[in-house]
């Protein structure tokens, strides 16, 4: 399993990479494997607000429907839009291709909430 430096990972599997005051969102490459083959995903619409620990949006795989939480605060930008036709970038491309959504912080300090790498990986052991 693939955990990149240089992102910060929250407790529910959502990787962010910031640029400035601009958060690029997506599942971990742990937490793709674990849903197996992603099929739909829905995401919000650009202009719409979400807030750190509440649903922003959810994924289903042919296991499972997941929601997805919102590490950080603010107004999602871009959404993925090529997810809507092929899901399955998530699977094979967590990192690149399957980013999820762009976000303007709205409170930049919520990162430091959010787990390095390190941490990332000593708890999932991945």
């Amino acid at each position: 399993m693939n955990a990149p430096e240089g992102v910060k990972y929250s407790e529910q599997h959502i990787w962010v990479k910031l640029d400035g005051n601009l958060a690029t969102l997506g599942i971990t490459d742990f937490a793709q494997c674990e849903l197996g083959d992603i099929v739909f995903v829905e995401l919000p619409k650009a202009g719409s607000e979400i807030r750190a620990g509440d649903a922003f949006g959810s994924m289903e795989s042919v296991k499972t429907v997941s929601d997805l939480y919102a590490p950080v605060s603010g107004k999602v930008i871009k959404v993925n839009e090529s997810l809507e036709d092929k899901p399955g970038q998530i699977n094979a491309s967590p990192y690149e291709d399957g980013w999820l959504l762009q976000v303007e912080l709205s409170d930049p300090n919520e990162i430091k909430q959010l787990w390095s790498t390190k941490q990332y990986i000593d708890t999932y052991g991945v």
